[in-house]
């Protein structure tokens, strides 16, 4: 019996997922941010209205919150967890080729090279960040994935808040399978306390339309001279590849 109650109910969540406007706005708000439904409408390409009631089946699955502030209402993934299951939904199918537009084309390439997994880096700048813990030995994955003393070293030179002594029955660390990448960037204390520290530092900056972030020349720098890591042009501000051409939930 037990096992049929949870296929019963794996099934809901899967049947919830399986709307392409819904899981359009599932991948929108990993972001981690809140939503109105009129900018999840809009993610979607479908009506207020539509989105609306694909937003009240959402909240229903316990895959997204609903926060209310003032009149207006807002919408965010419910929680780590439920991000990490979209991250690693879309990890595992094939990757849509971008539109034909050269907007699209440049968006497509930003989310490849870094961008925000809910409260952690993913894309190429996460995994690389991830391979460099792991090979340097700060992060140890030979069982479960723990941060060495060598790692908690090297955080404190980025001025990264201790993952060990965090307050939280949520992983130390996690590797989370990367949609893009296809290889694991950190995730878990440790990977919300990475970005939370160079989001804080002004070490990367947020493109608003868009989870994408990018390195800055402090970013840089730092990578550079505190964690010995090579920063890739394609992270860093000004230096995407351009190519050119002759409100409230109901």
């Amino acid at each position: 019996m037990g096992d049929r109650a949870n296929g019963v109910a794996l099934a809901k969540v899967a049947a919830v997922i399986a709307d392409p406007s819904r899981a359009t706005m599932l991948l929108g708000m990993l972001d981690g941010r809140a939503w109105t439904a009129t900018e999840l409408a809009a993610t979607a390409g479908i009506a207020r209205s539509t989105a609306t009631e694909h937003l009240h089946q959402l909240v229903a699955s316990g895959l997204v919150e609903e926060r209310r502030q003032g009149r207006h209402r807002y919408l965010r993934l419910a929680d780590p967890q439920a991000a990490a299951l979209i991250e690693q939904l879309a990890s595992v199918t094939p990757m849509a080729a971008p539109a034909g537009s050269l907007r699209e084309v440049e968006k497509d390439q930003r989310l490849r090279a870094a961008r925000t997994c809910y409260d952690h880096l993913a894309g190429s700048l996460g995994v690389r960040l991830c391979d460099t813990f792991v090979d340097r030995g700060y992060v140890d994955v030979t069982a479960s994935p723990r941060l060495t003393e060598r790692g908690e070293a090297a955080c404190a030179r980025l001025g990264i808040e201790s993952a060990s002594r965090a307050r939280t029955r949520r992983p130390q660390v996690l590797m989370c399978l990367d949609w893009t990448e296809r290889r694991d960037h950190l995730a878990g204390v440790l990977g919300a306390a990475i970005l939370r520290s160079f989001r804080d530092n002004g070490w990367v900056t947020s493109d608003p339309s868009s989870r994408a972030v990018r390195v800055t020349a402090a970013g840089r720098d730092a990578l550079t001279e505190r964690l010995e890591m090579s920063c890739e042009d394609r992270w860093t501000v000004g230096q995407q590849t351009r190519l050119t051409r002759g409100d409230e939930f109901g």
